[in-house]
């Protein structure tokens, strides 16, 4: 073996062991918070540290499947996800399109603007006040409409259509095809890795909405899930022992809720994986 094999293969060696640290680094919390959840109520407050449970048991998630308040926060988060994740994209193409084309009037100025938003924001107490005179108090459109656009998306998403042949639209215009429908039936079939990916990022912004829900939001009925996640994580008793099967609240229900808040995004993440991959660099090739 030649002295550069020999040098290559301790390279991948020295690299595989790092990626085997790395890997268990990530996974083993995962681990703790997914066997505990499976812990008896005992067994988690008499047990010291263990990563695998004595007694296996569903208890904790049948304890949460049954609690009115928990179920109802799960349903905001998926309402506040789907309805937010739907405006954030549409609004964000539809302006990124539009800051593609030279011919834009003003185009110059609204990109300075985008960009401006990136460096300096307007500040929590202002942006509220703007919420609070459209009456927007206690709505989700008080979540929808703050965070509608995030401004390195829009560029990010206005550098890929820069990218798009001018030509494809060239030979639409001249077919009789009107901007809007150019836009659906050519430009966003042509843009399904770039919006997918960005599909992906808005829709975990808006599951993982926490500060704004608190800020915006003071009907406990229309809180979102990790807004009832830290309510459980940060009390030792909120009134939600389930009376006809005695099961009291425990570490082993804090780990249950953690691993409900993480599931739907671990069976949608493998269905963008193609798309995600493609366009995380797509969009980064022109500016």
């Amino acid at each position: 073996m030649s002295i550069w094999k020999r040098k290559d293969f301790a390279y991948q060696t020295l690299m595989n062991a790092v990626m085997v640290v790395v890997l268990l680094v990530i996974m083993f919390p995962l681990v703790y918070v997914v066997t505990t959840s499976f812990s008896s109520k005992q067994e988690m407050l008499t047990r010291g540290f263990y990563l695998i449970p004595h007694d296996w048991t569903v208890n904790a998630y049948g304890y949460l499947f049954s609690n009115a308040n928990f179920m109802k926060s799960f349903w905001n988060a998926i309402q506040i996800t789907t309805i937010g994740t739907l405006i954030n994209i549409v609004l964000t193409s539809l302006m990124a399109y539009g800051l593609s084309k030279t011919w834009l009037r003003g185009r110059k100025l609204l990109n300075f603007l985008v960009m401006f938003t990136m460096l300096f924001g307007g500040g929590m107490i202002p942006t509220y006040l703007v919420v609070k005179t459209f009456h927007l108090i206690d709505s989700y459109f008080s979540l929808y409409l703050t965070a509608a656009i995030a401004p390195f998306n829009l560029i990010v998403m206005r550098s890929f259509f820069q990218n798009i042949p001018v030509e494809l639209e060239e030979s639409a215009r001249i077919d009789g095809c009107g901007e809007f429908r150019l836009f659906l039936t050519i430009i966003v079939p042509l843009s399904m890795a770039i919006i997918a990916t960005f599909t992906l990022f808005y829709s975990v912004q808006n599951w993982n909405t926490y500060f704004n829900a608190i800020l915006y939001l003071n009907d406990s009925s229309k809180w979102p899930l990790q807004v009832f996640l830290r309510q459980m994580l940060i009390e030792t008793d909120i009134g939600m022992a389930a009376e006809s099967s005695g099961f009291e609240y425990s570490p082993a229900a804090k780990m249950a809720a953690v691993v409900i808040a993480t599931v739907p995004f671990l069976f949608i993440y493998p269905f963008l994986q193609k798309y995600f991959n493609q366009g995380m660099l797509l969009g980064s090739v022109k500016g």
